[in-house]
């Protein structure tokens, strides 16, 4: 199984400290982002990948360039689903089952560029990445290792192997996770194991002792009854997220269940229910998770050095980023991270004090029993719409019944008007471009084609495709030249396979093409 991503649909506003330097056009066209240090970002569009910071890109002999982030050319044409770092050096998983390496210690060898690490046939699904050593499953469920081995992270008794994988003697192993020093495998029999630097408990064995083997992991109650779901690690401690909804936790503290016992040297039950998403990196002590509710919640030593207790996120979080942007000061992601745009339209004074003002507004808009409160003044002059729909029949009406559209997205609609910002994403898109049709609404319009034609790739042209089509957004010359260069990369070719193999849909496709005059 290849890891699923953590966080998807991630405000891209989050990183705007630091990127606030790029080049504004770039940034609308980035759709996925990975922070590798507190500097250095890969940052991924529809055709390319490229570097951004100064330690990424010196490890890769490109210059660092604050205003514009620098193409990576090896990986051109090639989709990343999986990225991981550790202590000077980044790992990247592609689709095809490649890894590939850059790092500024001299020791991976990687020679200023992305080392390709798979060599020949064979083929990886998941990657994980500890301080100074990376784990590879391979897609036959055997693990591999390769980097430092100081505390037996590659297993055996060899210093260290920067060059050569080493097999950890692990199989059937469904996916992976590194602490800073240490390691977890989970197997398709929903069996745990661990090995690697265990000084406060990390590994849950029960005792303190480092392992220079892989050990199996026993949970208290037989607590593993239900299928394991993920696995995941930080600096010194470790979570196993099972299908049920409960979450475990071993190694460093404060622990959430008993404060007078900073570390759990077995796995101990976390106290929150229904958990659906766990997050944590190799190099913090800090956790989150993500219960079926969307609550978001917290525990852990944040970077300050301040001790925080099993803690319910009291905010409208939308992803781990944001989580992690409000309790620790500083934007994490969890691997490759999937961005949206808050777009803007050309109003750059926000009017908000005329939206849902109990103590100024004539007119009510009803959406799925929702209430909405404005006032027709504003909305008469800023849209040519409401300006006919509050005149003649409609000028004494106070209560508007919105059936069409949902109420987030309508909702998003009136906030545009009132601020001149709008958040759109895959799952809004379709009804927001309904609207601005139905509606002349122009401007929204225009947002609604740009963020269409920064997200058009191979995989979202089946979904796009309709859209573009019935509200004739080709004719944008962008999007039109957008859609000729993926037919003819990715669809014509699948679609000229299967016109190959059958003779009469051939022939009807060739009368078309020379008789259709």
């Amino acid at each position: 199984m290849k890891q699923l991503p953590i966080d998807t649909d991630v405000d891209i506003n989050l990183f705007q400290d630091e990127l606030r330097d790029i080049d504004r056009e770039f940034i609308l066209n980035i759709v996925s982002i990975a922070k590798i240090s507190k500097f250095s970002y890969l940052c991924m569009t529809n055709d390319a990948t490229y570097a951004y910071g100064e330690a990424i890109c010196k490890w890769l002999s490109l210059q660092h360039d604050p205003k514009l982030p620098q193409q990576i050319h090896i990986l051109k044409d090639k989709k990343i689903i999986q990225v991981d770092s550790g202590s000077d050096f980044v790992a990247i998983l592609t689709d095809d089952g490649q890894v590939y390496l850059a790092s500024g210690d001299p020791r991976w060898q990687t020679n200023k560029t992305f080392r390709l690490i798979s060599t020949g046939n064979v083929r990886f699904e998941m990657i994980a990445c500890g301080r100074h050593h990376l784990l590879l499953l391979q897609q036959d469920g055997t693990v591999f290792a390769v980097g430092s081995n100081r505390y037996g992270e590659l297993t055996g008794y060899s210093e260290l192997s920067y060059d050569t994988l080493f097999n950890t003697g692990l199989k059937n192993v469904k996916m992976i996770a590194c602490g800073e020093q240490h390691n977890v495998a989970a197997t398709n029999t929903n069996q745990i194991y661990s090995w690697g630097l265990n000084h406060l408990g990390q590994l849950g064995l029960g005792d303190l002792n480092y392992r220079r083997r892989p050990s199996l992991v026993s949970f208290p109650d037989g607590s593993t009854d239900s299928p394991i779901k993920n696995i995941v690690a930080g600096a010194s401690h470790s979570l196993f997220l099972l299908e049920d909804g409960q979450i475990f936790g071993c190694g460093y503290g404060p622990n959430p269940i008993n404060d007078n016992e900073p570390n759990a040297k077995v796995p101990t039950k976390i106290p929150i229910e229904n958990v659906q998403s766990v997050a944590c990196k190799n190099y913090l002590d800090f956790s989150l998770a993500l219960d079926q509710s969307s609550h978001y919640y917290a525990w852990g030593t944040l970077d300050d050095g301040l001790a925080l207790s099993l803690k319910k996120l009291d905010a409208q979080l939308k992803s781990f980023a944001a989580a992690s942007a409000m309790i620790n000061k500083s934007t994490t992601t969890y691997g490759p991270t999937s961005i949206i745009h808050v777009l803007e339209s050309n109003n750059g004074i926000s009017f908000s004090k005329y939206l849902n003002n109990p103590d100024n507004y004539d007119v009510e808009f009803v959406i799925q029993d929702k209430r909405v409160l404005a006032s027709k003044c504003y909305l008469k002059m800023a849209s040519e719409y409401y300006s006919r729909m509050f005149s003649g029949d409609w000028l004494e009406n106070s209560k508007v019944v919105i059936k069409d559209y949902s109420y987030h997205v309508y909702y998003s609609y009136l906030v545009m008007l009132h601020t001149g910002h709008i958040r759109i994403d895959q799952s809004n898109i379709a009804q927001l471009v309904d609207l601005a049709n139905c509606y002349g609404e122009q401007r929204l319009m225009k947002l609604c084609r740009t963020f269409i034609r920064n997200n058009l790739n191979e995989q979202t042209i089946s979904i796009y495709y309709p859209l573009i089509y019935r509200y004739q957004l080709d004719k944008d010359d962008e999007v039109h030249d957008k859609l000729v260069m993926l037919t003819i990369k990715y669809v014509w070719p699948k679609k000229a396979d299967k016109l190959s193999k059958n003779q009469t849909k051939m022939s009807k496709f060739l009368e078309l093409v020379f008789l259709d005059q």
